[in-house]
């Protein structure tokens, strides 16, 4: 196939050296020049995916538009918040039969919206498809077996993605859960975010098994208010991917929230990790979605306070131990 990834941070760079690999017909649309530079000469990604190798000359190029000709499939590899000014770019530029695959994990701030509606928004006539699961992109650019989910509205499309990017280290499920696949990858950020803190504070095995136990009942609700499935979040772009980012130091959002409980500010943090955190925004949409849908999210609440208030990380975990004692199993399950 004519596939174009757009984006040359580091799980472009591994999706671009995956289908490259595998032998389509790949052009990859990077804006930084020094990226393209250490790509064309070393065949090699140095910044931000050292030791993922490309096997030939990979079409490289810092114009979009040089890329939408004849695309077939068009990888979003950019970080939620430049996903729209993408799609905007290539608005009326791109083949309406061209297939819109998205890796980003996010929700856009302020509208909230999931990258599946902004896509839907500016290329009403694209099918769009989701591909989300425990994937880093330091381990897909060395081989390591990785199973992950696509899905889409168009389940025929679907199938045509699972087709052509799985390779016998990369193996695809689907399922026709879009919002719930959408906001599982989206919300596992915080609860990793709330991890890596736990981490920074010294805390055990105890407090990370509840913090991601009671984190995916937290996302599995405010998923259900906007329509998922409450199973799709025992899947992998649920509770698999939230298990590899709360472990994993691969995960950005574990690491700045182990800055973080360490006493560095949030914008340290990411400065340090030095590629987009994707939960410290995720932090925000989620907390305004979840008032506004009047789902009850504890752990979300208090890493808006940390991040956004100047909230103690000891005075949120002791707010959480605290509150009013509950049933396991809400409500809103049975409902």
């Amino acid at each position: 196939m004519n596939i174009t990834v757009a984006g040359g941070g580091s799980w472009g760079t591994a999706m671009a050296r995956l289908l490259y690999n595998k032998g389509h017909n790949l052009k990859f649309y990077i804006r930084e020049e020094e990226t393209i530079y250490n790509i064309k000469n070393f065949r090699e990604n140095k910044e931000f995916l050292p030791g993922a190798i490309f096997n030939g000359d990979v079409y490289l190029t810092s114009d979009i538009y040089d890329t939408l000709d004849d695309c077939d499939v068009f990888v979003l590899g950019v970080p939620t918040s430049a996903c729209r000014e993408v799609l905007t770019k290539i608005k009326d530029k791109v083949n309406k039969d061209t297939i819109i695959v998205n890796l980003s994990k996010g929700l856009e701030q302020k509208t909230h919206m999931r990258i599946s509606e902004i896509s839907s928004e500016i290329l009403p006539d694209n099918t769009f498809v989701a591909l989300s699961g425990p994937s880093h992109a330091e381990e897909v650019g060395k081989d390591i077996p990785t199973t992950v989910v696509v899905s889409s509205k168009d389940s025929d499309k679907a199938k045509v993605i699972q087709e052509e990017f799985t390779t016998p280290v990369f193996r695809i499920y689907t399922n026709s859960d879009l919002v719930g696949v959408e906001m599982g990858g989206a919300l596992k950020n915080i609860i990793a975010l709330a991890a890596g803190i736990n981490d920074g504070l010294e805390f055990g095995d105890n407090t990370k098994a509840a913090l991601m136990t009671r984190g995916i009942y937290e996302m599995s609700k405010l998923g259900m208010s906007l329509g998922a499935d409450p199973h799709t979040f025992n899947g992998l772009s649920g509770i698999g991917d939230l298990i590899v980012t709360c472990t994993s130091m691969h995960s950005r959002n574990r690491r700045a929230g182990i800055l973080i409980g360490e006493g560095k500010s949030m914008e340290e943090a990411s400065e340090t990790v030095g590629q987009v955190v994707e939960g410290i925004k995720t932090v925000v949409a989620a907390y305004e979605l979840a008032k506004e849908k009047d789902i009850e999210m504890p752990i979300t609440n208090m890493m808006y306070k940390v991040l956004y208030e100047n909230y103690e990380p000891m005075k949120a975990v002791e707010e959480l131990m605290t509150r009013k004692s509950k049933d396991e199993i809400e409500q809103i399950f049975y409902e």
